[in-house]
């Protein structure tokens, strides 16, 4: 089973839209990293809530382009719906488009495969290329079936690799295209993902400095949990712990980096503290866009009775 970053369930989808969102993309590297791929999705049974077929386009970790089966249109979104001259999107609606015909086709050929054309079954699709800017370089491209790994392509040899019974097929009516797709994931990626990379360059190597909140929480008699949290930071890579006398404490849980919404991300971290401690504790944070650290104390004094208490600062 492929983890976080790659191909999961369609089921629940929101839960699957997390992990895309998840890191996929190293934090360490993030600042000399440049990906782009795509996740294609088709359901043989839609519902109200979900079209038959969609697809998304991600640059670094942010989407940038929207397509589904029943609008039939490849869209930009979020900031790139300003950025002019990236892409022609009409022509990429028609590319899209036979996508999704090629696509669904496939799902349906591995439902006749198990003899369940009336069964509910979800297909999936990644694939696509990143580079670093000391010039190496990787492509992936792989396939999900109900949530197991169908089939995948090995690049080197090259030939697709069966994963599931029904994948061999595949494999049969996929191989005159071998080189094809070899040469999309080492030429046209590539250049694809320079062509946009200079267009976006202002909103993939922005630099957004996180805003910290320290909250406690309390009860007679019972340890304080401290809390920390930071938002509205871009890129997602950042370093956040609690200390006690500038020593660092192992914190109870968080950790995640999420998406917040707006391109940005937030993350927080807990810390138990025994009753009328009197220690220093401080949050102490690191993140690309920051000068120097930021190290955000918490007063253990506003520290009074049941509830949250504590403040914010931004950078």
């Amino acid at each position: 089973m492929l983890q976080t970053g790659t191909l999961v369930t369609m089921v629940p989808v929101l839960l699957f839209l997390l992990l895309l969102l998840g890191p996929a993309v190293s934090q360490d590297a993030q600042d000399d990293h440049y990906s782009l791929t795509y996740f294609y999705t088709g359901l043989s049974k839609p519902s109200e809530d979900y079209p038959k077929f969609w697809a998304v386009g991600f640059l670094n970790d942010q989407e940038f382009f929207h397509y589904d089966s029943e609008s039939r249109k490849a869209e930009p979104v979020g900031p790139w719906r300003h950025v002019e001259g990236m892409e022609d999107w009409d022509k990429e609606s028609k590319l899209q488009q036979a996508r999704e015909d090629f696509f669904l086709d496939t799902l349906q050929d591995i439902m006749d495969y198990y003899d369940d054309s009336n069964g509910s079954h979800t297909f999936q699709g990644k694939f696509g290329c990143e580079l670093q800017n000391n010039g190496s370089s990787g492509a992936f491209w792989k396939y999900a079936y109900d949530g197991k790994d169908f089939i995948e392509f090995n690049k080197e040899t090259p030939a697709w690799v069966p994963l599931d019974p029904a994948a061999w097929n595949t494999k049969k009516k996929w191989e005159p295209y071998v080189e094809n797709v070899k040469e999309y994931l080492e030429e046209e990626c590539p250049d694809i993902m320079q062509r946009y990379r200079n267009y976006s360059r202002h909103i993939l190597d922005r630099q957004d400095p996180p805003s910290v909140a320290v909250t406690s929480r309390t009860t007679p008699g019972e340890k304080s949990i401290l809390r920390c949290q930071v938002y509205g930071f871009y890129p997602q890579g950042i370093g956040l712990h609690w200390t006690r006398d500038s020593e660092v404490q192992e914190s109870k849980s968080g950790g995640d980096v999420l998406p917040s919404g707006g391109g940005t991300y937030l993350s927080s971290v807990l810390l138990e503290v025994p009753p009328q401690d009197r220690h220093h504790y401080s949050c102490h944070v690191e993140h690309s866009a920051l000068a120097q650290p930021l190290s955000v104390p918490w007063d253990s004094r506003q520290d009074t009775g049941a509830g949250d208490t504590g403040g914010t600062q931004s950078q």
